[in-house]
Order: structure tokens, then C-alpha cells, then sequence
């Protein structure tokens, strides 16, 4: 009897088969699970990028409102717009719906509060036809008769009103019923009252939406027959298709940040192959074939991947709905949490999972390749050479800049330029890919260039940087990646808010307060006080202003001048502060003599760079002013020649004064009295600039809003604008924070190399200053290689984007950003190498098994 056994099929092949494949993913699988503290890195960053994304993508899908029209139209077809002063307002109201209805109609007149933020007494049907995007019950129940009204509670806190209680406005008290809100425009302040309870109104809004109004308007014009003549119709404006979806750009920028952690995951991966390579030896001796020994890798990144990709997802919804509060606050509408892309989550999951795999398979494909023998002794692979790495690189990154070079610069930025944005991503990722895969050239140049002059230390971490370059080269890619984005944000906001005609930054310091003497009137218009009201205001100024200890009380006189750029569109084109005029006193408050101001000057500024910037031209009067349609002056489309006699002045003189303050709201930039006499130009009394010796109090703030509502005027305190150096320094800190622990991590991956090296070493008598310097040269190496190169591939990549010169670029950003970056980031690094290194090892004699 003789008995056969027969090889299970799976086994016949020459890839060991699914059982075999089973059997070392099961490996792959025990090892992520005994040894997954030491992925805490990988898996921190894979966790942190999809939390990341998820909420990013949600808070941009809920930035802007659904239909932007909302805020305005409601889901109405057209607006019309009737006057308060319309001798025949109600027949016109019934003769608008007669023929047109149904019909929501608003009608508003305003309430003098003291404040810039206007509030409206509203008399509206909660539940119109069109207005439900207009209104929403928070608390309470809506007006249902006379004597009754709704608040928001931004007017409810002004006043002091509650649920229940009363308040008094408008010449009359009324009973507070609830708190309101209009959920597309929370910043509107309004008390809402029923239909008929607002007998004056400065404005009557009426919202439009039938089947015949729809029709009217297809074509994108308003063609309302039998309007009445003081009827303004408006359409809604038409809606900008052609751009990248805002969910699709926090996804492309959730391709970046994958690139930065794969980088830094191959360095992980690397060192997990190292540590397991005696062991994969050992199966590739018992007939393990390649593809096993990559399998049991690659089953390591997928648990990696999948694990970092669900704990990211619980970690960004919770982030998302903790964040909706504070993003309804900042976008000024009301927020659905629910509304969510559910389709970028899917995508960004797949793609956080897909690169921890596509990061196990470098150093799985490098570790199955390397022989038995070799892999049994422990010895690492050999550095990849150079050569291969480093012209790709430079066509990558040659080519980046190239299509950076054809985006069309800051003006292609936006909706209707989908073409020009995927150019500017496609040169982007390419430059830094291309500066990713030129990094392991700069650490052999830097290393080759290390002379035997150098002390022994700091040869030997250069050596190893150069042997250890799967981890050394993931590592100088990853941190110059967080270099380059930081410059890159620093140069980019450079441009886009250090134009000198359109200034960023923050209106007034804390200490700082102006008073305007302008009377808020009906239907929103402005007008100057009389004489009499004018001194009376004078004379409260100046009381208010003994009390706080003010060091100055300026009187601000306007010139009704406007500095534009001649050829240019678009925001950056007219100056978006006021030209004040250049008194002596206001000139003797910051310390500038007459002598200092060149004969014939016009304009004097502090803004650096509007004196060479060209095509410049002084405006005032009728320059370019016609009618509109109701009245209304807008700008001609074709601009008359600027000359004298259209009021307009060519090249004006300007000269830089640093002397004069800062804010976007304070007198930066001044028109001499010279040139206010020369054009014949009338100055006009604008209000007091109040300079207090310390930040202003929530105390003094209110005391002055109530001093400015008695004489129905504004006041105006510090806005919470960042200025561009607050936003250049953050970008560099957040740049150093995120190189820094990637230097950290890297480091200590190395050094954890080297650990068979450093007890040699020991124990040929080296003492802990040498194992300090040896890491503290490895981390300074690293960071000086990443500062080099993020900083030169960032000018590189923004001057050819916005055509810029350097010189340019460089002109708004603080030389202070550019040195921490260059020089502080390698010294905090060597700092923190020297600092955290020295231990000396537990076993010298003897190497632990891993």
C-alpha cells in the first residue's frame, strides 16, 4: 500500500500562492500590532491629514452660501426697490403685485444707534412666498400684532433688551417677543414687526418670484412692464461657473501634505525594513520569494494607512462639529452641519491609505532585493547613486516653473480661470517634486565639501547622512517641503497685500479711536454736522479725552482726493485708505518739521513703494463721475484724459515719511497744503483721532459709542485684521514647527542606525561631547540643506508666477522671517540634537536582538 500525497494547487507556483501570501500578510499584520508605538510618527501625520481634510473640505463647502444670492434676493427672481419719499407708495406696492405677485414686501427705516453696523426697524411676513433664506426664529415667537417686535440679538445686546422685556426705539415702546436672525447675513441687525407697523419707512423692498417674473428675467436683464417710475428693478447677479470647486482645492492641498508625510513615512518604513531585515533574511533562506518579503511591508503600510485613515476621520468630524459655532461667527450666515462633500471624505481617505502603501513599497522593494547572507548579517542596503535622482529632478523642476511662469500670475486667481489654476497646480507639485528629488544630491555636495579640517564629529555625521540616504534624503525633502510652503506664503502675501495702494493690515492700534463728525441720515445717506452740533461734539471729544489721559486729540481734516493706478483692474488699482490733509498740527503730532518735506511735494506717505509706483494719478471732483440709472453716480467706463481740467493730476509728487503712523484708518498717507491750494481744492472737517496712553478698555469703547450715538455720528476702534508682518511670522513659525519635528523624528532614525557605530565609538573612548556634536551635526546638516533649499525653490517658483522681480517679492517680508528660517532654523536644530543626545549606550559589549 503505498500512499501520495499531493501538493495543494496554491502551492504549485512560483510565488509561493495564496497560502503563502496569507501566511506572511498574517506576519505583516502580528508585527503592526507588537510594534505599531514605533509608527506613532507615520500614524499621527496620516491621522492629522485626514481629520485635516475633512474638515477643511467641510468648512469651505459651508464657507459661502449655497445660492450667494440668498443674502439678498431670498429665492425671489428680482428685487424692487421703492423709495420712502414715493408720494404714491402704496398704490405703487399694490399696482408691483397687482401684476407681478405674489409679492414679499420689506419695508425698512432705519435707527440712529451710534455705531457703524446700521440697524433697521422691519416690518415683514415671516412667512412670505420668497423670504425664508431672510429669516429664522431663534428664540420667542415672531410679532403677531401692533406693539410687538422681534430682535436680533446683536441689537437685543446694544439695547439691553431680553425676552419679555420692552424696548424702546423709533418713537415708540414696543414688546420683545423673541430673538430673530436672518440666517444668510448674521451681521444684519434689525428688529423685525409685523406687516403695517412701520408708518415711515426710508425703503420698501419687494421680492418677486412668479412663474412671469422667472421669464422676464431669463435673457439676464429686468423687463418689468408697467413699473412705476420710482420702481428700481434688480436681478440677481448671475452665478461664476468655470473655477475649481473649493472642495477640490483642499483635496489638491491634501496632495501636498500627503507628499510631505510620504516622504517622512519612507524614512519610517526604512528603518522598519532595517530593523527587520535579519528576520525577512531568514525567510527568504527558508524559500520566501521577493514578492513575500515586499508583502510583508506592504501589509505593515496597509494597517498603517487604514488605522491612521479611521482614527483621522472620527478626529475630523468631531473637529468639524465643534468648529460649526465658530464658523457661522466668522462667515456670517448660518451654517448646516450636515451639508457635507461626502464624496472628497471618500477620496481623501483612499488617498491617505495609498500613500502609506506607496511609502512601504520603496523600502520593501530595496530590502527583498538585498541578499541572504547580507540581510542575515544585519548590513544596510547601499545608497542609491546619485546620478538617477538628480537630473529627473532638474526637468521636474525645470518644467514646474515653466508652467508656474504661464498661470497668468495673482490676476488668474479665481473664478472663471480653471485652466490657469490646474497650470498653477501642475507647476507646483512639479517644482516640488522636482526639489524633493534633487535633496539627496545637496546632502553628498554638502558632505563631499566637508575637509578634513572639520572636526572628526562632524565628518562622521556627514558620512552617515550619506550612508543612511533612504532615511537622510525623506527627511531633507520633508523639511525643505515645510521651508518652501512657509516662503512661499511669506512672498505670495507679500505681493497680495503689500501693494501700496491697497494697504493690509489693521485700521488703528488698541490705543487708538477716532471720532467721525458725520450724521448717519434716512435711507443710509451721510451728512456733516452744523456748527453748533459740531462744537457741542467738539467739546464731549475733549472731555472724553481728558478722562482716558489722551496723549493727543487730532482734528482730522479730508481732502476729497483719490490716488489711482492709470492701465491696472481690479482691487489693487485705487488706494482703500482716506487722504487727509497734511495741517500743521497733525504734522507736529508725529514729529515731521516743515523742513523735512521737499518744495513741491503733493503727497506725503509712510506706505513704502508708492512713490515709485507708476502711472499714478490724483483724482478729485467729477474725474470720471457720470449719472446712473435713478440718479445714482457711478464711474464712467471710459476714463477722460487725465489733465487739470477734468480734475485729474498725472505723476503727482510723493515722498516717504516713516513718521507717520501705520493703520489703514489712521492718516498714513496726507495731500500738503500746498497742493490743496495749487488744485484749489476745499478741505472738510472729518472727525478727532484720539491717541491714549494705553489699549482702550471695553469700558471706554462703549462709553464712546454712547457719546456718538447721542450726536448720531460713528466711532471707530481697532478691527481685528492681521497686519502682513503678524501673517508673515506665523507662516514662518508654523514652517519651523512642522521642519523641526521632522527633523526631531529623522535624527533619531538615523542616530538609531548608527547605534552599532556609536558603541564602537564608546568604547574606543569617545565621551558624550562627541555623541552630542555627532547629532547636533546631523540636525544642523538637515536643516541647513532644507532652509537652502525650500527658500531659493520658493523665490524661484514666485517670481516666476507673479513675474515678479526678487527685489520685489522680498520688498514686504521681514527680513527677521527670511533669517530665522536660514539661520535659526540649523541652530534650534543643532540646539535641540546637542541637547537631547549623549546617553550613553545600555550595552556596549554586546548587540540586542530585535
Amino acid at each position: 500500500m503505498s500512499i501520495v500525497l499531493r501538493e495543494p494547487p496554491d502551492l504549485a507556483g512560483g510565488a509561493g500562492g495564496i497560502v503563502a501570501r496569507r501566511a506572511v500578510a498574517r506576519w505583516g499584520w502580528r508585527l503592526f500590532r507588537r510594534e505599531w508605538r514605533q509608527q506613532l510618527l507615520v500614524l499621527g501625520l496620516l491621522t492629522v491629514a485626514v481629520a485635516v481634510t475633512i474638515w477643511g473640505t467641510s468648512t469651505v463647502t459651508n464657507v459661502q452660501l449655497p445660492n450667494p444670492n440668498f443674502a439678498t434676493f431670498g429665492t425671489a427672481a428680482v428685487q424692487v426697490t421703492l423709495p420712502g419719499t414715493d408720494p404714491q407708495l402704496g398704490a405703487d406696492i399694490a399696482t408691483i403685485a397687482g401684476r407681478w405677485g405674489p409679492a414679499d414686501v420689506i419695508e425698512n427705516q432705519d435707527i440712529a444707534t451710534g455705531t457703524a453696523q446700521p440697524v433697521q426697524l422691519r416690518a415683514e411676513n415671516p412667512h412670505g412666498h420668497y423670504n425664508s433664506p431672510l429669516l429664522g426664529l431663534v428664540s420667542g415667537s415672531y410679532p403677531a400684532g401692533r406693539g410687538q417686535v422681534t430682535l436680533t440679538s446683536q441689537v437685543a445686546a446694544l439695547y439691553g433688551a431680553h425676552v419679555g422685556g420692552t424696548w424702546r426705539a423709533a418713537g415708540a415702546t414696543w414688546r420683545v417677543t423673541g430673538i430673530v436672525q436672518d440666517p444668510s447675513n448674521l451681521s444684519d441687525e434689525f428688529a423685525l414687526v409685523a406687516p403695517g407697523q412701520v408708518p415711515h419707512p426710508s425703503q420698501v423692498i419687494m421680492l418677486l418670484g412668479s412663474p412671469a417674473v422667472q421669464h422676464a428675467v431669463s435673457n439676464g436683464t429686468v423687463t418689468l412692464p408697467g413699473l412705476p417710475a420710482a420702481a428700481t428693478a434688480t436681478p440677481p447677479n448671475a452665478m461664476v461657473s468655470g473655477g475649481i470647486s473649493p472642495a477640490v482645492g483642499v483635496l489638491l492641498v491634501e496632495v501636498l501634505g500627503l507628499v510631505f508625510i510620504g516622504l517622512v513615512s519612507v524614512a519610517g518604513f526604512s528603518v522598519m525594513a532595517q530593523r527587520r531585515l535579519r528576520a525577512l533574511g531568514m525567510l527568504s533562506a527558508i524559500g520566501s520569494t521577493e514578492r513575500n518579503l515586499r508583502l510583508v511591508m506592504i501589509t505593515g503600510g496597509l494597517a498603517v494607512g487604514v488605522t491612521g485613515a479611521l482614527a483621522g476621520a472620527v478626529l475630523g468630524f468631531a473637529a468639524w462639529f465643534a468648529y460649526v459655532p465658530a464658523l457661522q461667527q466668522a462667515t456670517g450666515h448660518v451654517v448646516d452641519a450636515a451639508y457635507l462633500p461626502w464624496w472628497a471624505f471618500a477620496i481623501g481617505v483612499v488617498f491617505a491609505i495609498a500613500t502609506s502603501v506607496l511609502a512601504s513599497r520603496r523600502p520593501a522593494k530595496t530590502m527583498a532585493a538585498v541578499p541572504v547572507v547580507a540581510a542575515l548579517s544585519g548590513r544596510p542596503a547601499p545608497p542609491k547613486a546619485v546620478h538617477r535622482s538628480a537630473l529627473p529632478g532638474v526637468i521636474v523642476f525645470a518644467g514646474g516653473v515653466a508652467c508656474l511662469a504661464f498661470t497668468g500670475g495673482l490676476a488668474a486667481v479665481g473664478p472663471g480661470h480653471g485652466s490657469h489654476a490646474l497650470l498653477l497646480l501642475v507647476g507646483l507639485v512639479a517644482v516640488i517634486v522636482g526639489i524633493l528629488l534633487l535633496a539627496p544630491l545637496s546632502v553628498s555636495v554638502l558632505a563631499a565639501g566637508a575637509g578634513r579640517r572639520l572636526p572628526v564629529a562632524i565628518r562622521i555625521a556627514l558620512r552617515d547622512l550619506v550612508r543612511y540616504r533612504a532615511r537622510s534624503g525623506a527627511a531633507l525633502a520633508a523639511s525643505t517641503f515645510a521651508v518652501f510652503l512657509a516662503m512661499t506664503i511669506c512672498l505670495v502675501a507679500s505681493i497680495q497685500f503689500g501693494n501700496p495702494l491697497n494697504w493690509f493690515g489693521s485700521n488703528l492700534s488698541s490705543s487708538q479711536l477716532i471720532f467721525y463728525a458725520q450724521a448717519q441720515g434716512g435711507g443710509g445717506q451721510i451728512s456733516q454736522l452744523g456748527d453748533a452740533q459740531l462744537a457741542s461734539l467738539g467739546g464731549k471729544v475733549d472731555s472724553y479725552a481728558a478722562g482716558l489721559h489722551a496723549q493727543s486729540v487730532l482734528p482730522l481734516q479730508g481732502s476729497g482726493v483719490a490716488l489711482d493706478q492709470a492701465g491696472t483692474q481690479g482691487p489693487h488699482d485705487h488706494f482703500n485708505g482716506s487722504v487727509y490733509v497734511a495741517t500743521p498740527q497733525l504734522l507736529a503730532t508725529y514729529g515731521i518739521k516743515a523742513s523735512q518735506i521737499s518744495p513741491g511735494t503733493d503727497i506725503l506717505t509712510m506706505h513704502p513703494g508708492l512713490a515709485s509706483l507708476p502711472h499714478i494719478e490724483l483724482t478729485w471732483g467729477n474725474y470720471g463721475v457720470q449719472d446712473g440709472p435713478g440718479n445714482l453716480v457711478q464711474k464712467a467706463s471710459v476714463l477722460p484724459p487725465c489733465t487739470l481740467g477734468h480734475d485729474c493730476l498725472a505723476k503727482p509728487a510723493v515722498q516717504t515719511v516713516s513718521g507717520l503712523p501705520g493703520g489703514t484708518s489712521a492718516p498714513n498717507t496726507l495731500i500738503t497744503e500746498y497742493a490743496m491750494s495749487k488744485y484749489h481744492l476745499q478741505p472738510y472737517f472729518t472727525g478727532w483721532l484720539i491717541q491714549a496712553p494705553a489699549p482702550l478698555t471695553a469700558t471706554q469703547i462703549s462709553a464712546a459709542r454712547h457719546l456718538a450715538l447721542a450726536y448720531q455720528v460713528t466711532v471707530e476702534t481697532k478691527s481685528d485684521a492681521p497686519s502682513l508682518g503678524e501673517f508673515a511670522d506665523g507662516a514662518t513659525a508654523l514652517g519651523i514647527v512642522i521642519a523641526l519635528g521632522v527633523l526631531a523624528a529623522s535624527v533619531g532614525l538615523i542616530r538609531s542606525e548608527t547605534a552599532r557605530d556609536l558603541r564602537t565609538l564608546t568604547a574606543a573612548g569617545a565621551g558624550a561631547g562627541t555623541r552630542r556634536m555627532i547629532t547636533a551635526a546631523t540636525a544642523a546638516a538637515l536643516g541647513l540643506l532644507g532652509a537652502i533649499l525650500g527658500l531659493a525653490g520658493a523665490v524661484i517658483a514666485v517670481v516666476a508666477w507673479t513675474h515678479s522681480s526678487p527685489s520685489a517679492i522680498f520688498g514686504g517680508v521681514p527680513l527677521t522671517d527670511v533669517l530665522i528660517l536660514l539661520v535659526g532654523l540649523p541652530l534650534i536644530a543643532a540646539a535641540g540634537g546637542w541637547l537631547l543626545a549623549g546617553r550613553e549606550p545600555e550595552a556596549i559589549a554586546r548587540q540586542p536582538l530585535d
